[in-house]
């Protein structure tokens, strides 16, 4: 019924993408100072008429829902990634369903504060002490376009090494992974509705999902576009875990990667130019050529169930509840990835939620998900470009591991005796 329709349909949707295309080919003119001045009130707006009519669902601090409607909903975004998967890559090549485009895997230093409040000397952060890390930083999905074309979206997934005790998945044994993208809630509120998401997108029509008439997300469509904007440089951006996780037994957080470095943002060709289609990439290698970066992790203690839900991943935490509070440094340092060595580590790598210890166990429906989605398809990945999963351990270029660099964070120090379980060698 109404097939007539659908060339419309897909003809609009086709003018939307352009205009946003052409868009942000201005933004770098413009938007920076509308976001200081309207940004906030706006997502204040948005907040308050979603939380308007949102139900109250009786839960405790750090307390999961289970739906119904929860494995019929994951199994449904599997089988459309997986055939997003195969219609845009070939075997042999083919990216990851989401966080698609790699920018580059970078080696850091993940050093936990001294002085943490007990509450949050939990799992990573009950010792002061520092962790080897690879970090990816990666555009949208499902395709890989020219970085001035994507979405304006972006990702940093933090991989930890050898990080002692039990993990939730027997996958990998000594790693802790923390993703996180740029906008501070999730695209969909839940995993049902997700399934709707990646159908949308599988025919490559994505924005029907939050304009449909039928089915209208248009909050959800203002919420994301408030941050989702043209990018500049990957390292000079802050980043959003969107979904909670435990900080120890009977406390959820979220957690933030904040740049504290100045970095290169400029845009080669825009408005009108020629833009180098991997631009994203070649700022990041221009950067960390010439100085070494810095984030701090922060993290938000859940306060109220309700204001701060565990089960509706678009609901942004109220700053006024429970404020952001610094727990890590990250420290890049000055390193040439962008080379065949470092692809090639990234394409073996997985990165999944629930390579974690149980103090820091992913919470929600969305996280629940993650759980098989993404062990799913990084395996399914890898069958189609007949290569191994890796459980890295930050000594593949070298007899040492990724280096630990203390001198840009003088304050933090280390509580090991030389050749102890947790110790980290230089």
């Amino acid at each position: 019924m109404f097939e007539f329709l659908i060339p419309l349909r897909r003809l609009a949707h086709r003018g939307l993408e352009v205009g946003l295309h052409i868009e942000r080919r201005f933004e770098p003119f413009f938007r920076p100072q509308l976001d200081r001045l309207t940004r906030e009130p706006l997502a204040k707006l948005v907040q308050h008429l979603k939380n308007r009519n949102r139900p109250d669902l009786g839960l405790g601090l750090a307390e999961e829902k289970l739906f119904d409607w929860e494995e019929q909903a994951l199994q449904d975004i599997i089988d459309e990634m997986r055939e997003q998967m195969n219609l845009h890559f070939q075997p042999g090549a083919y990216e990851r369903g989401g966080n698609t485009k790699t920018h580059g895997l970078v080696r850091a230093t993940f050093t936990v504060r001294p002085g943490l409040a007990e509450n949050l000397r939990r799992g990573v952060f009950a010792v002061e002490r520092s962790y080897p890390a690879y970090i990816r930083f990666a555009g949208p999905g499902p395709d890989v376009p020219e970085d001035i074309r994507d979405v304006g979206f972006g990702s940093m997934t933090v991989k930890l090494m050898d990080v002692p005790g039990e993990k939730l998945m027997d996958e990998e044994k000594f790693t802790q992974d923390w993703p996180a993208v740029v906008t501070p809630t999730f695209v969909t509120p839940n995993v049902r509705e997700n399934a709707k998401l990646q159908y949308w997108s599988t025919i490559d029509e994505p924005l029907w999902y939050f304009l449909n008439p039928k089915d209208l997300h248009f909050l959800d469509f203002l919420m994301q576009g408030l941050w989702n904007q043209t990018q500049y440089n990957p390292l000079g951006q802050r980043y959003y875990s969107c979904v909670p996780y435990l900080l120890g037994e009977g406390q959820a957080m979220l957690y933030s990667y904040l740049p504290l470095s100045k970095v290169g943002m400029d845009i080669p060709g825009v408005p009108f130019g020629r833009v180098p289609p991997n631009y994203l990439r070649d700022n990041m290698a221009r950067t960390l050529r010439e100085t070494d970066v810095d984030f701090d992790m922060l993290v938000q203690i859940q306060t109220d169930p309700h204001r701060m839900p565990i089960e509706d991943a678009s609901i942004r935490w109220p700053e006024d509840l429970s404020p952001w509070v610094p727990v890590a440094r990250i420290h890049i340092p000055r390193q040439d990835f962008d080379n065949p060595e470092m692809m090639s580590l990234n394409r073996n790598l997985k990165f999944n939620p629930w390579h974690s210890l149980r103090e820091h166990r992913p919470l929600g429906n969305q996280s629940r998900a993650r759980r098989r989605l993404y062990q799913e398809l990084s395996n399914f990945r890898q069958i189609m470009n007949r290569v191994d999963h890796v459980e890295p351990t930050g000594t593949e270029f070298g007899s040492g591991k990724v280096a630990v660099d203390q001198s840009q964070m003088p304050e933090v120090r280390q509580r090991h005796e030389p050749g102890s379980p947790d110790a980290v060698d230089p």
